[in-house]
Formats: structure tokens, C-alpha cells, sequence
């Protein structure tokens, strides 16, 4: 069975508010992106890991891969305007005709190698397995009117990735045009009327967007190492 990882990662760090787009901060001493790639070579080096990122920084992922010596075998495509056209261009960079393919936050790079591979085994039998953790808080619903109601929090998850799919199924969910509730690859593929299978994710699978986050990553470093 042919496997590939979409890492995304077009962000321009307007949150963070440094110059630096956030993938490439270095968090124990390389940058985001190349802790997350990792993950996924060292779980099955025979994954073909396709990263895109805007065209525009090319240059500087070449001066990072050379700076940090990055041996991760991997091919670079440029994103698109949006994550849905980003996510297509990764897709259509994929030649096989049969698969399964984990699409990933490139600023997540805390997600657990047992997590991805629970993804490919789940979608291989569902065609699709997306990562969700339960919520801790409690949580209100706010209304037009300005009113709040209380919601059962056993319904609801958060919703991580990988979201991982087969091939053929999600290339065809992209094969649409781009609508605003597209939130993520997930509700693509819903959109065709498919129901997607839901998996457990790890806690620690924080998407890094804020300096606070950064501060947290650094102690999950510090933490496993």
C-alpha cells in the first residue's frame, strides 16, 4: 500500500508576531517543520513526505535544510492562496493511483508516531481517520441574540490532524470548488457525503501559533528528551 504525508505549512506567523514565519522557528535547535517531518520518517521511512509551503520561501527552506544539515528525504511543492488550494496542489503532486495519505499541520510536530500510524490502519478500512481529543472544559453555546447555553461537552472533540484518507476518495472530495466551511480536509470530505471516521489523538498535538505555545513546546522538548 503506497503511503504519503502532506505536511502543510503556510502560515506567516501574523499571531506570533515575529518576522519569522512559525514553521521555522527553531525549537531544540532546529526549526518546527523539521521535528514534524521527522515524525513521520522515523515511523516509516518509506512514506513519501511531500511539504508545501509558499514558493516564496523556498530559498529559505533550502538555507535551513543546508544550515541544519536536514537529511529527511522529502519533495517541496508550492502552496496555493488558501489551505484548501495548498492541500489540492499537495494531492495533485501524488501520481499513484490507489493509497492512503496523511494530511498534517506542519506546525504540529508534537503529534505521536502511534497516532500516524492508527491514521493509516483506520483509514485503509474506513477511508478516512481523523484525529480528535475530548474537550476538558466546560462549554456554552453564544447565540445572535447575545444569550449563552449550556452544552454537553461529551459530544464535541477537537479536531487535530493527521486526518489521513484514502487516495482516490479525498482527491475526488478536492475535485470541488473551495466553500467557506471548508474548515479543514475533513469537512471536505464530508462534503460528498461521506461520514469520517474519528480516532484518538494525543494531548500533547498542539498546534504552534502563539509565543505561549512556543514556551510549551520547549518544555515537551525538554520533557521526552
Amino acid at each position: 500500500m503506497n503511503k504519503a504525508a502532506i505536511i502543510v505549512a503556510g502560515g506567516r506567523g501574523t499571531r506570533m508576531g515575529s518576522p519569522i514565519p512559525k514553521q521555522y522557528l527553531e525549537i531544540g535547535g532546529k526549526p518546527v517543520l523539521m521535528h514534524t517531518l521527522e515524525v513521520f520518517y522515523q515511523l516509516d521511512p518509506s512514506i513519501k513526505i511531500v511539504l508545501v509551503i509558499p514558493a516564496t520561501d523556498f530559498p529559505l527552506w533550502d538555507e535551513l535544510c543546508h544550515k541544519f544539515g536536514f537529511g529527511v528525504s522529502h519533495e517541496v511543492v508550492a502552496g496555493g492562496k488558501s489551505r484548501f488550494q495548498s492541500v489540492k496542489n499537495g494531492l495533485d503532486s501524488l501520481q499513484w493511483e490507489e493509497g492512503l495519505v496523511a494530511i498534517h499541520d506542519g506546525v504540529r510536530p508534537f503529534v505521536s508516531p502511534e497516532v500516524v500510524a492508527l491514521s493509516f490502519e483506520k483509514a485503509q478500512l474506513h477511508g478516512s481517520a481523523i484525529a480528535v481529543v475530548p474537550l476538558k472544559d466546560s462549554i456554552r453555546k453564544l447565540t445572535d441574540e447575545n444569550k449563552s447555553f449550556y452544552q454537553e461537552r461529551q459530544y464535541f472533540r477537537l479536531v487535530q490532524t493527521p486526518q489521513t484518507f484514502d487516495l482516490k476518495m479525498i482527491k475526488q472530495a478536492f475535485d470541488v470548488t473551495e466553500l467557506h466551511h471548508f474548515t479543514d480536509d475533513a469537512t471536505v470530505y464530508e462534503h460528498q457525503g461521506w461520514q469520517v471516521h474519528l480516532i484518538a489523538g494525543n494531548s500533547e498535538n498542539i498546534k504552534i501559533t502563539t509565543p505561549e505555545d512556543m514556551e510549551y513546546a520547549q518544555f515537551l522538548l525538554q520533557r521526552n528528551s
